[in-house]
């Protein structure tokens, strides 16, 4: 039986997991400059700007993955400029997932926020 949730020919939102270990790799993937926040995910897969996408990220020692949907609305492509990574920027929904992972993920960082080094986006 075809999912009644799924239009035929809509692509269904990619799962992508991403495990950050470290403050400093936490710090080069985070966007705080979007709204609701946002992450960069080294990804060799493609996609468009406003594609769906689901994550799960797991930060540092917690063992809790954090399930976050979003919208891609970044994209770096292969061979960027500046050896920058290939992959994309994923922007947190405004709902209560992406939300407790923007106050995550900004508790961890605390003063490391205001820091000029360079980042995986800007």
């Amino acid at each position: 039986m075809a999912d009644p949730e799924h239009k035929p020919g809509a692509p269904r939102p990619s799962v992508l997991s991403l495990n950050i270990n470290s403050k400093s790799a936490l710090y080069a993937a985070y966007m705080p400059f979007l709204r609701c926040g946002g992450i960069f995910i080294p990804t060799t897969r493609s996609y468009s700007v406003g594609d769906e996408v689901f994550m799960l990220l797991a930060l540092m020692d917690d063992p809790t993955k954090l399930p976050i949907a979003g919208t891609v609305v970044w994209i770096t492509p292969p061979g960027a400029q500046n050896s920058k990574a290939q992959g994309i920027g994923v922007h947190f929904k405004s709902d209560e997932s992406g939300v407790e992972a923007k106050r995550k993920i900004e508790a961890l960082l605390g003063g490391v926020m205001q820091s000029t080094r360079p980042t995986h986006t800007m």
